[in-house]
């Protein structure tokens, strides 16, 4: 008896529906990452203006800074992963700690005490090369190729920031000088969040976002603790409640909340996404997101130099990303 065999007819129309719905799926994804790190750089940008708050009106030290708004990000993250405590490895927990240490007590100590030794201008510009760091990093660690279109457009946005920065002491007259130990700082600050940048990379596709942001506020807390206890100051957790006076609180809610929890959960979202070096690239639209709420909250004047400038960064990303080749 002769089988009959029984054939499907390929739909070439729900094929080609299929791929195309992978593909759109695929550039939503890339586009929720580079919202998340565009983000992630507002808030970062917007809290120069939240720890100067702090800092000269509630007379804080940048450690009490630092600790005090990493504190509040930890219980946060830990009111979410409570359950998860443990890595999967004592490898993959050293690396979280090097992850931590390198993207928060190296990294803000080393900021803010490059600002004692240098100009304010040349930490910013100098600190902002990181994405430069981390992609040769990828070359060296990861085999990565540099693309061209990379190359040339971190180029274009560095130089948009040097004008941002520039712009006030061009139009003043002044120059930019040189200052060895608080530039050196300043770029040990690029280099640390560089490392960072890298030694996430292998721990982002195992772990779950909120998990790892956690380790991270945590061993960036730890590490930074005895700097807080051994400082001459005294500490001002008054004032922080002195709820007649709730602009203090605030701003250090603003900068736990939304600075330090939403923004690393995003950051390391964005990087898993579309990697460590397209998300570092948005570093450098931080200079004149502060220069723009510097504008609109304390009367700061943007020179024309700085508009450039934007125009400049915004062209480096688009050109980084964009250009394959």
């Amino acid at each position: 008896m002769k089988q009959r065999m029984i054939s499907f007819p390929l739909n070439t129309h729900n094929l080609t529906y299929m791929i195309l719905e992978k593909k759109n799926s695929w550039k939503n994804s890339k586009i929720a990452g580079h919202i998340g790190a565009m983000i992630t750089v507002i808030c970062w940008g917007c809290s120069f203006i939240a720890s100067k708050v702090l800092m000269n009106g509630a007379s804080m030290t940048p450690v009490e800074v630092y600790v005090y708004r990493f504190f509040l990000a930890y219980l946060m993250m830990l009111a979410f992963t409570f359950k998860d405590l443990r890595s999967k490895s004592w490898a993959d927990e050293l690396q979280m700690a090097l992850c931590g240490i390198c993207s928060g007590t190296l990294y803000f100590l080393m900021e803010n005490y490059a600002l004692i030794y240098t100009s304010t201008g040349n930490v910013s510009l100098i600190s902002g090369i990181s994405p430069i760091f981390t992609a040769i990093l990828l070359a060296i660690i990861y085999k990565t190729k540099m693309r061209l279109g990379e190359i040339i457009g971190s180029v274009i946005a560095f130089v948009g920031v040097g004008f941002v920065i520039m712009s006030e002491p061009l139009a003043k007259g002044l120059g930019m000088e040189i200052h060895p130990i608080g530039d050196i700082l300043a770029l040990s600050c690029a280099l640390s969040w560089a490392v960072y940048s890298i030694a996430i990379k292998r721990l982002i596709p195992l772990y779950n976002t909120l998990f790892l942001t956690r380790k991270l506020f945590f061993y960036g807390l730890i590490t930074s603790l005895p700097l807080l206890f051994i400082q001459k100051e005294p500490l001002h957790l008054d004032i922080l409640f002195d709820f007649s006076h709730p602009v203090f609180f605030l701003n250090l809610l603003f900068l736990a909340v939304m600075c330090s929890s939403m923004a690393y959960l995003l950051w390391n979202e964005s990087m898993k996404i579309i990697g460590p070096l397209a998300t570092n690239n948005y570093l450098y639209f931080q200079p004149p997101v502060t220069m723009f709420v510097g504008c609109i909250l304390l009367g700061e004047t943007i020179y024309p130099l700085g508009y450039v400038g934007c125009v400049l960064v915004l062209l480096g990303l688009i050109v980084a990303d964009k250009m394959k080749e």
